[in-house]
């Protein structure tokens, strides 16, 4: 756990936990074979294939923990799609690469649609040369033999800390994205009218305790719009929630295909003269949509409002180059680093507008 008062790098111990952290982060997408995997037998072969012992209820119950799933199957697509309909199992997959390219290009492709990294799947097969494929190429893939299913669930990188109402919607919010990006896809205008079309509203609040378990969830999950990668538990969330030097606000989005979710966090420590920004974060999923400042230019409002300057705690990995620009385009300067860590001030002179293809709806003073 991190220690939220420090303003400056983390030790080497808290260094060791954040790289244990990352080894055991949880799996946010497993993706299955199909021939002898989901089922007995092979589809281009056999007149029947059944489904494996449990299989609907392990899928069923990854889909509950909020556990993506996917498809890497060399097969022929109309069949496979028409068999997994039959058995009520075609709409847990999101992006399934049904073909005859290898395994690893496949689990590529989907990492690329749904827009998270390989670090955080897992891949089901019951040939070893498949598995051992992956692995060559992607080697921070898990990957689990059929003869495991019996204990898939109980693996300890499949056990989300909690399971949240969004969890159990989250295959459904990414099946939204796809809606999105289809008409996106057919949209005839520059990308700044497509994003207007979309009407959306971008919300945030002062967070409440029934907020608490997505908000761990969000530092735990959320890696690429990070600025920090800080983890916090939900004791520790909830102790900052009823601490007065702490602001700590979610946010949520909607448009007129319906919610994305909570998709943000900010956290901000009061300081006499200052605000520290500890924590800033915003969901992949919303990478396009133009939000990423959002809640950091309510912060600087806030902070102006306040009487107090607005600094901001950054941790540099290969992943969070987009939240880096990010603070560079809201007019923040670098006045101290560290190693990977840098420490940003705005004078807060001029703060940059709220994007106009976006509503927004947020407390009038924290």
């Amino acid at each position: 756990m991190q220690n939220t008062s420090r303003q400056y790098a983390p030790s080497a111990a808290e260094a060791q936990i954040a790289l244990a952290a990352q080894e055991s982060k949880t799996v946010k997408c497993v993706v299955w074979d199909l021939d002898n995997t989901i089922w007995d037998g092979v589809l281009l072969e056999d007149a029947e294939v059944s489904l494996k012992p449990n299989i609907i209820n392990i899928i069923k119950t990854l889909d509950e923990r909020g556990i993506l799933q996917s498809i890497a199957s060399k097969n022929n697509y109309d069949d496979a799609k028409q068999a997994l309909e039959k058995v009520g199992l075609w709409q847990y997959f999101l992006y399934p690469q049904i073909s005859w390219n290898a395994k690893s290009q496949s689990l590529k492709s989907i990492a690329e649609s749904l827009n998270i990294s390989l670090d955080v799947f897992a891949f089901v097969d019951d040939q070893s040369f498949e598995r051992d494929e992956v692995r060559f190429s992607h080697p921070e893939v898990e990957t689990y033999a059929d003869t495991e299913l019996h204990t898939l669930l109980d693996q300890p990188r499949l056990l989300p800390k909690f399971i949240t109402p969004e969890s159990k919607l989250r295959r459904k919010l990414y099946q939204c994205d796809i809606e999105r990006k289809v008409a996106e896809d057919d949209f005839q205008g520059a990308d700044t009218e497509f994003l207007r079309s979309l009407n959306m509203v971008f919300r945030a609040k002062i967070a409440e305790k029934i907020d608490l378990q997505r908000a761990e969830e969000l530092t735990m999950r959320t890696h690429q719009l990070n600025s920090t990668g800080y983890t916090y538990s939900y004791s520790e969330l909830e102790a900052m929630l009823n601490s007065p030097k702490h602001v700590l606000l979610v946010s949520s989005l909607e448009d007129k295909f319906g919610t994305y979710g909570a998709i943000g966090l900010a956290l901000a420590e009061k300081h006499d003269d200052y605000w520290m920004v500890k924590l800033l974060l915003m969901s992949c999923r919303v990478m396009s949509r133009g939000v990423g400042a959002v809640m950091l230019n309510y912060l600087m409002q806030q902070a102006k409002l306040n009487g107090v300057k607005l600094r901001a705690e950054f941790v540099n990995n290969d992943r969070n180059r987009m939240m880096h620009i990010t603070y560079k385009f809201s007019g923040f300067k670098t006045i101290k680093t560290d190693g990977d860590f840098m420490l940003f001030e705005h004078n807060l002179k001029t703060i940059p507008d709220v994007p106009d293809h976006l509503v927004t709806d947020f407390p009038e003073r924290v």
